[in-house]
Parts: structure tokens; sequence; C-alpha cells
């Protein structure tokens, strides 16, 4: 479910014609990485979430840390 989960959040974001495709993945990791190990029904809603991690293109940063536009 974490996978489904993710790549329709995937989906949302690529609707945003800003965002270039090969710029973002899914990954769900929600069995293999909870947050809660219980296992409740209070437990599983803490774990069904959505992580998002920013990364910047590595090639302009190290262009702005040099100064180079």
């Amino acid at each position: 479910m974490s996978v489904k989960r993710a790549t329709t959040i995937v989906k949302i974001l690529l609707q945003n014609q800003d965002i270039e495709e090969n710029r973002i993945t899914a990954a769900g990791r929600g069995e293999f990485v909870p947050l809660d190990k219980a296992n409740t029904a209070e437990a599983r809603q803490k774990n069904r979430r959505t992580e998002i991690i920013l990364m910047p293109n590595m090639k302009d940063l190290m262009n702005a840390l040099n100064g180079v536009e």
C-alpha cells in the first residue's frame, strides 16, 4: 500500500509542469520502516504517512557555491 500511496503523490506533483519527471521518485517503505511497531489501529494510522524529501540539483548547488551563474 505504501508504494501505491507514494505513486499517487508523485502523479499529483507531476501535474505541475515545472517539475521534471526524472527528478522525482516514489518509494514505499511503510511495512519496513514503521514509526510505531505496535499492531494497533492507532499505530497503523501513524505509519500511513507520506514523507517528501527535497534534494537540490547538485550541479546547480555546486555552481552557486562557486559563484558561477
